[in-house]
Protein backbone atom coordinates (compact mmCIF):
# COMPACT_ATOMS: atom_id res chain seq x y z
CA UNK A 1 0.00 0.00 0.00
CA UNK A 2 1.07 2.92 -1.24
CA UNK A 3 1.80 6.02 1.76
CA UNK A 4 -0.23 8.90 1.63
CA UNK A 5 0.31 12.20 3.24
CA UNK A 6 -3.25 12.65 2.89
CA UNK A 7 -4.55 10.48 5.21
CA UNK A 8 -1.33 9.95 7.67
CA UNK A 9 -1.15 13.32 7.83
CA UNK A 10 -4.89 14.10 8.70
CA UNK A 11 -4.02 17.53 11.03
CA UNK A 12 -2.27 19.15 7.78
CA UNK A 13 -4.53 17.99 4.98
CA UNK A 14 -8.10 16.99 6.64
CA UNK A 15 -9.32 19.72 8.90
CA UNK A 16 -13.23 19.92 9.99
CA UNK A 17 -15.16 22.52 8.11
CA UNK A 18 -14.38 25.11 11.02
CA UNK A 19 -11.69 26.26 12.33
CA UNK A 20 -8.46 25.12 14.72
CA UNK A 21 -5.14 26.17 15.19
CA UNK A 22 -2.37 23.86 14.09
CA UNK A 23 1.53 23.48 14.44
CA UNK A 24 3.24 23.05 10.95
CA UNK A 25 6.31 21.58 11.09
CA UNK A 26 9.57 21.86 8.06
CA UNK A 27 8.28 20.44 5.18
CA UNK A 28 10.08 20.50 1.68
CA UNK A 29 8.10 21.66 -1.94
CA UNK A 30 8.76 21.42 -5.51
CA UNK A 31 7.96 25.07 -6.10
CA UNK A 32 7.36 27.05 -8.93
CA UNK A 33 7.13 31.29 -8.35
CA UNK A 34 4.82 33.70 -10.42
CA UNK A 35 2.39 36.26 -10.82
CA UNK A 36 -1.06 36.95 -12.30
CA UNK A 37 -4.48 35.05 -12.57
CA UNK A 38 -4.39 31.54 -12.31
CA UNK A 39 -7.49 31.38 -14.33
CA UNK A 40 -6.04 32.64 -17.35
CA UNK A 41 -5.84 30.47 -20.05
CA UNK A 42 -2.63 28.96 -20.91
CA UNK A 43 -1.80 31.65 -18.29
CA UNK A 44 1.84 31.22 -16.29
CA UNK A 45 -0.13 29.46 -13.18
CA UNK A 46 -1.60 26.77 -14.56
CA UNK A 47 1.99 26.59 -16.83
CA UNK A 48 3.60 25.89 -13.69
CA UNK A 49 1.44 22.80 -12.45
CA UNK A 50 2.55 21.15 -15.33
CA UNK A 51 5.98 21.88 -14.03
CA UNK A 52 5.40 20.46 -11.19
CA UNK A 53 3.94 17.23 -12.15
CA UNK A 54 6.45 16.92 -14.41
CA UNK A 55 9.05 16.74 -11.57
CA UNK A 56 6.82 15.13 -8.95
CA UNK A 57 6.42 12.11 -10.75
CA UNK A 58 9.76 11.55 -12.63
CA UNK A 59 10.57 11.17 -8.37
CA UNK A 60 8.03 9.02 -7.54
CA UNK A 61 9.16 6.83 -10.68
CA UNK A 62 12.80 6.95 -10.21
CA UNK A 63 12.48 3.18 -8.66
CA UNK A 64 11.61 1.88 -12.27
CA UNK A 65 14.96 3.63 -14.00
CA UNK A 66 18.76 3.71 -12.58
CA UNK A 67 18.71 6.37 -9.85
CA UNK A 68 18.20 5.04 -6.67
CA UNK A 69 17.42 7.83 -3.92
CA UNK A 70 18.07 6.18 -0.51
CA UNK A 71 15.73 5.72 2.13
CA UNK A 72 12.86 5.72 -1.09
CA UNK A 73 9.49 4.22 -0.27
CA UNK A 74 6.28 4.14 -2.45
CA UNK A 75 3.86 7.04 -1.98
CA UNK A 76 0.74 8.86 -3.80
CA UNK A 77 1.67 12.44 -4.84
CA UNK A 78 0.98 14.86 -2.64
CA UNK A 79 -1.71 17.43 -3.52
CA UNK A 80 -1.63 20.78 -5.07
CA UNK A 81 -0.81 23.45 -2.71
CA UNK A 82 -0.10 27.47 -3.29
CA UNK A 83 0.85 30.38 -1.35
CA UNK A 84 -0.89 33.56 -2.36
CA UNK A 85 0.00 37.56 -1.73
CA UNK A 86 -0.50 40.50 -3.17
CA UNK A 87 1.72 43.53 -2.76
CA UNK A 88 0.25 46.37 -0.50
CA UNK A 89 -2.32 43.95 0.65
CA UNK A 90 -2.20 42.63 3.78
CA UNK A 91 -4.80 39.82 3.16
CA UNK A 92 -6.08 38.43 -0.47
CA UNK A 93 -7.91 40.54 -2.91
CA UNK A 94 -10.23 37.77 -5.30
CA UNK A 95 -11.31 40.68 -7.13
CA UNK A 96 -8.03 41.66 -8.30
CA UNK A 97 -7.09 38.20 -9.16
CA UNK A 98 -4.63 40.07 -12.12
CA UNK A 99 -2.49 41.14 -8.86
CA UNK A 100 -1.55 38.15 -7.46
CA UNK A 101 2.11 36.85 -6.44
CA UNK A 102 1.99 32.76 -6.06
CA UNK A 103 4.19 29.88 -5.31
CA UNK A 104 3.16 26.85 -6.69
CA UNK A 105 4.26 23.90 -4.73
CA UNK A 106 3.83 20.06 -4.21
CA UNK A 107 5.33 18.33 -0.81
CA UNK A 108 8.07 16.16 -1.39
CA UNK A 109 8.73 13.18 0.88
CA UNK A 110 11.26 13.71 3.45
CA UNK A 111 13.62 10.67 1.51
CA UNK A 112 14.25 13.27 -1.32
CA UNK A 113 17.54 15.74 -0.84
CA UNK A 114 18.68 18.71 -3.17
CA UNK A 115 21.19 16.19 -4.72
CA UNK A 116 17.97 14.18 -5.58
CA UNK A 117 15.94 16.99 -6.93
CA UNK A 118 18.65 18.31 -8.95
CA UNK A 119 18.85 15.00 -10.73
CA UNK A 120 15.21 15.03 -11.14
CA UNK A 121 15.22 18.18 -12.67
CA UNK A 122 17.86 16.71 -15.44
CA UNK A 123 15.50 13.37 -16.11
CA UNK A 124 12.72 15.44 -17.09
CA UNK A 125 14.22 18.16 -18.99
CA UNK A 126 16.08 15.31 -20.88
CA UNK A 127 13.05 13.07 -21.46
CA UNK A 128 10.21 15.77 -21.94
CA UNK A 129 12.42 17.63 -23.88
CA UNK A 130 10.91 20.66 -21.60
CA UNK A 131 12.58 23.77 -19.98
CA UNK A 132 12.24 22.94 -15.84
CA UNK A 133 14.59 26.11 -14.81
CA UNK A 134 11.70 27.86 -12.77
CA UNK A 135 11.60 25.08 -10.80
CA UNK A 136 13.32 24.78 -7.18
CA UNK A 137 13.29 23.09 -4.35
CA UNK A 138 12.11 25.22 -1.22
CA UNK A 139 11.58 24.58 2.27
CA UNK A 140 9.22 26.02 4.72
CA UNK A 141 8.69 26.03 8.18
CA UNK A 142 5.14 27.43 8.73
CA UNK A 143 5.12 27.02 12.41
CA UNK A 144 1.54 27.94 14.66
CA UNK A 145 -0.94 28.58 12.02
CA UNK A 146 -4.98 28.80 12.00
CA UNK A 147 -6.38 26.70 9.48
CA UNK A 148 -9.74 24.96 7.91
CA UNK A 149 -11.34 23.26 5.43
CA UNK A 150 -13.12 25.40 2.57
CA UNK A 151 -15.90 23.80 0.58
CA UNK A 152 -16.99 25.39 -2.40
CA UNK A 153 -15.91 27.89 -5.02
CA UNK A 154 -12.26 29.56 -4.51
CA UNK A 155 -14.23 32.99 -4.98
CA UNK A 156 -16.07 31.94 -1.60
CA UNK A 157 -13.41 31.52 0.46
CA UNK A 158 -13.35 35.42 2.62
CA UNK A 159 -16.44 34.36 4.27
CA UNK A 160 -14.15 30.74 5.76
CA UNK A 161 -11.04 33.26 5.70
CA UNK A 162 -13.45 35.33 8.38
CA UNK A 163 -14.55 33.15 10.53
CA UNK A 164 -10.98 31.92 10.79
CA UNK A 165 -9.74 35.24 11.75
CA UNK A 166 -12.80 35.63 14.89
CA UNK A 167 -11.46 32.28 15.73
CA UNK A 168 -8.03 33.11 16.37
CA UNK A 169 -8.95 35.95 18.06
CA UNK A 170 -11.02 34.65 20.63
CA UNK A 171 -8.03 31.72 20.95
CA UNK A 172 -5.97 35.13 21.65
CA UNK A 173 -3.83 34.67 18.75
CA UNK A 174 -2.81 37.41 16.14
CA UNK A 175 -2.53 37.48 12.05
CA UNK A 176 0.91 37.19 11.23
CA UNK A 177 1.23 37.25 7.59
CA UNK A 178 4.35 38.30 6.32
CA UNK A 179 6.60 37.99 3.27
CA UNK A 180 7.88 34.94 4.91
CA UNK A 181 4.62 33.81 6.18
CA UNK A 182 1.91 33.41 3.95
CA UNK A 183 -1.77 32.87 2.73
CA UNK A 184 -1.66 28.85 2.01
CA UNK A 185 -4.25 26.79 0.17
CA UNK A 186 -4.08 22.57 -0.14
CA UNK A 187 -6.32 21.63 -3.03
CA UNK A 188 -8.00 18.45 -2.30
CA UNK A 189 -10.24 18.57 -5.40
CA UNK A 190 -9.32 18.55 -9.10
CA UNK A 191 -11.58 21.57 -10.22
CA UNK A 192 -11.67 20.80 -13.85
CA UNK A 193 -13.65 17.92 -12.90
CA UNK A 194 -15.30 18.72 -9.31
CA UNK A 195 -18.33 21.44 -9.04
CA UNK A 196 -17.53 24.50 -7.53
CA UNK A 197 -19.59 24.11 -5.06
CA UNK A 198 -18.20 20.61 -3.77
CA UNK A 199 -14.44 21.86 -3.89
CA UNK A 200 -12.70 21.32 -1.22
CA UNK A 201 -9.69 23.83 -0.58
CA UNK A 202 -7.38 23.60 2.87
CA UNK A 203 -7.05 27.52 4.08
CA UNK A 204 -4.04 28.01 6.34
CA UNK A 205 -2.84 31.36 8.28
CA UNK A 206 0.36 32.18 10.11
CA UNK A 207 -0.82 33.65 13.51
CA UNK A 208 0.86 34.27 16.76
CA UNK A 209 -0.20 35.21 20.09
CA UNK A 210 -1.28 38.29 20.84
CA UNK A 211 1.41 40.44 22.36
CA UNK A 212 4.09 38.25 20.92
CA UNK A 213 6.84 38.76 19.02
Amino acid sequence: MAFDFKKEYKEFYMPKNKPGIVTVPRMNYIAVRGTGDPNQEDGEYKQSIGLLYGIAFTIKMSKKGGHRIEGYFDYVVPPLEGFWWQNGVDEIDYSHKEDFHWISVIRLPDFVTEDDFRWAVNEATKNKKQDFSKVEFLTVEEGVCVQCMHIGSYDNEPATVEMMHEFMEQQGYTLDITDRRLHHEIYLSDARKVDPEKLKTVIRHPIKKKGGN
